[in-house]
């Protein structure tokens, strides 16, 4: 097992295609919170179906600190900076994001990401 676990909505295509980006610049270990095993983790449905876990040792990072936290790890230090500076902003929208995966345009970011990667 590697030493970044990422826990994800699974039925979730703009989440499963930023894992799959994700993946070509950083090993973890995906988990669908949908298949796991969310309490040894300290996480609970109602969590992961608000937001994306990054695991690391006894850190835990959610939402768009998962966010940044992997941008960081990945090598996208630029990115990650931005997202980290934009403070409530980014967190708003990463919100946003995640409250309407269902919608057009998480649809078409979702598309992008699976022709980028």
């Amino acid at each position: 097992m590697s030493e970044i676990t990422v826990i994800y909505d699974g039925d979730c295509m703009l989440c499963k295609n930023s894992i799959n980006w994700l993946g070509k610049g950083l090993s973890f270990t995906p988990i669908p919170f949908q298949n796991g095993n969310l309490a040894s983790f300290g996480l609970t449905k109602a969590e992961c179906e608000k937001a994306v876990y990054a695991i690391s040792g006894s850190d835990k990072y959610g939402g768009v600190s998962a966010v940044i936290f992997l941008l960081n790890k990945r090598g996208n230090k630029i990115s990650s900076s931005l997202l980290r500076l934009s403070g409530p902003i980014g967190s708003f929208g990463y919100k946003k994001i995640a409250a309407n995966r269902k919608s057009l345009l998480v649809k078409l970011l979702a598309r992008f990401i699976a022709k980028i990667t």
